[in-house]
């Protein structure tokens, strides 16, 4: 799995964000902005032998994945949660769950959910937000 981001040059900065992941970081070149992104990932994600990778793009698109996507969808799940201002709790009971574990599995990349999963967790913390998916073709 793949998060989107966009780099572009913003006066003497390179600024990176990923907008799924609710984040944004810079760098004074394009390759130190990725460098970043990979350390903010990293260090947001807090786990040992965490790794992300940026697969740069075409016109300034590029793409994160990493060594363990329970990891990176599990800070996807907590970002949106913390964005939308929810406890575990909230989120569970918007799931429909009656315990807050039945959520926080997954945001603690304990489970790996399916797609359908995924959009539905995305639905508890983020009502009335889609995930847009698309196809990217690695090398």
């Amino acid at each position: 799995m793949r998060f989107y981001g966009k780099v572009y040059k913003d006066g003497k900065f390179w600024l990176a964000e990923m907008p799924l992941l609710d984040a944004m970081t810079q760098g004074h070149t394009r390759k130190e902005a990725y460098a970043m992104v990979e350390y903010l990932l990293e260090s947001l994600a807090n786990r040992p032998d965490f790794k992300v990778t940026v697969h740069p793009g075409k016109h300034g698109d590029f793409e994160v994945s990493s060594n363990d996507p329970r990891v990176l969808i599990s800070l996807f799940l907590r970002r949106q949660r913390e964005k939308s201002g929810l406890s575990l709790s909230e989120a569970a009971k918007r799931l429909g769950a009656r315990s807050r574990n039945a959520y926080a599995r997954y945001e603690q990349g304990t489970s790996m959910p399916s797609l359908e999963k995924l959009a539905e967790l995305y639905q508890a913390v983020a009502p009335g937000r889609d995930i847009v998916l698309h196809h990217s073709v690695t090398s």
